[in-house]
């Protein structure tokens, strides 16, 4: 078979852009290739030149968006911001994250279950963020009673935690909750607001 003709430089962008526009509101098992080649306003032919397959070309869009993010993390979190300037930063910037990439939590989840080696050795970032600076940060303000005990590590858990739930397992909290789509929609745009306003009161030494 002859290779496809390369049309132009912007071809690989245009596939990129496509294929997350389709992976965010289908997932990767309802997005379809010919549907991205279409978006890309390419033949199906050229975008399997570039990407073998949709999970190839399904993780090249996480591997992506994880670059982008783990940059403003590292720096916020090895800032010297006030300690509850960063926790509101980091809810902001997590949640407004994962509401416009919400397949990358799930592609991650199942990647590490599915393949822990694979995931660990070629997915997982090397140069991830590091913590010591909010660890200090949080025990620094245990100790000068600004806030209530509790360990760095257990705080950083539960507010990734509050963040990521509601995402992961949105199509149970709409049956559960009784929510149409647009209603869930609007309760996900509440989270920031919520959990700022938890871990606040949760942090808060008693009087």
């Amino acid at each position: 078979m002859d290779k496809p003709e390369i049309q132009d430089d912007s071809s690989e962008q245009r596939i990129f852009d496509a294929a997350h526009e389709v992976f965010v509101q289908k997932g990767l098992h309802g997005a379809k290739m010919q549907e991205i080649a279409d978006r890309a306003g390419i033949n199906k032919a050229l975008l399997h030149y570039y990407y073998r397959s949709k999970e190839k070309l399904y993780e090249t869009v996480v591997r992506a968006v994880i670059n982008r993010v783990l940059p403003v993390l590292r720096d916020l979190l090895e800032s010297d911001k006030p300690l509850l300037e960063k926790i509101d930063y980091f809810i902001h910037f997590y949640l407004q994250t994962v509401s416009k990439n919400p397949f990358v939590p799930l592609f991650l989840i199942n990647e590490m279950n599915k393949n822990p080696d694979h995931f660990f050795e070629t997915i997982f970032p090397k140069e991830l963020p590091k913590p010591d600076r909010f660890f200090q940060q949080v025990q620094s303000a245990v100790e000068a009673g600004e806030i209530k005990p509790i360990t760095p590590q257990h705080l950083i858990v539960n507010v990734i935690s509050m963040c990521i739930f509601p995402i992961l397992a949105r199509p149970m909290l709409g049956v559960i909750l009784g929510m149409q789509a647009h209603d869930m929609r609007a309760f996900l745009n509440q989270r920031e607001v919520e959990i700022r306003s938890f871990v606040h009161a949760a942090l808060r030494p008693a009087p």
